[in-house]
């Protein structure tokens, strides 16, 4: 009983060594390993890779094509459910999923650009906007009153001039535009929907 203190005093001191060096090796790796940088948070993310360098014809293009689109995949979505053959159906569907992502990526640069998203004066009646004649809401009133193959054949007509409008559209970026990620967009949607205007075609030749 007498060396007991003496036992846990020796202890306690081990104890209090080891915390002690626990501390130490802590504090060395803590060093070894430097903190994240404020710029490694903010290089992530697609605003960070926008081209900033833009003109009035790019701002422009980008805000009405997102309302071109949009248009677009209202349209298409209407013909998933509405389609009376699945080529067409198949269209539509093909047609809105190219089209998000590109109203996302637009999105994005008029976001970095510090550009209001949407036209100031609306848009559906601006050049390149209308189809035989019709506004967006008359064409899908009209497309909502069809059914079977009167609604394919109309659908495939409206949309045919729905995309003339996108490459006319496209074609006047390619002119006056100057951003590079908007010029090579510009290509791209004519490229694309000149093909589905082809498609299109051959398709009303088929019903």
């Amino acid at each position: 009983m007498k060396f007991a203190p003496r036992v846990t005093t020796v202890a306690v001191a081990g104890l209090l060594t080891l915390a002690l060096t626990a501390c130490a090796d802590n504090a060395e790796d803590e060093a070894a390993s430097p903190a994240p940088t404020p710029a490694a948070a903010t290089t992530t993310g697609p605003e960070s890779s926008v081209d900033q360098a833009h003109n009035e014809a790019d701002t422009e293009f980008a805000q009405m094509m997102i309302v071109h689109h949009e248009g677009a995949i209202e349209m298409a979505d209407l013909a998933i459910e509405n389609a009376n053959t699945e080529e067409v159906r198949t269209l539509a569907e093909d047609i809105s999923a190219a089209q998000g992502p590109e109203i996302e990526e637009m999105t994005y640069w008029l976001q970095a650009w510090g550009e209001n998203t949407t036209p100031e004066h609306g848009g559906m009646d601006h050049g390149g906007m209308q189809m035989d004649g019709l506004s967006q809401e008359e064409a899908m009133t009209e497309l909502g009153s069809l059914a079977g193959p009167e609604f394919d054949g109309r659908f495939l007509e409206l949309m045919i001039e729905h995309h003339l409008g996108a490459v006319g559209m496209a074609q006047a970026e390619l002119e006056n535009g100057e951003n590079p990620q908007a010029l090579e967009l510009a290509e791209q949607i004519i490229e694309d929907q000149q093909a589905e205007i082809s498609e299109m075609e051959q398709m009303l030749q088929e019903l």
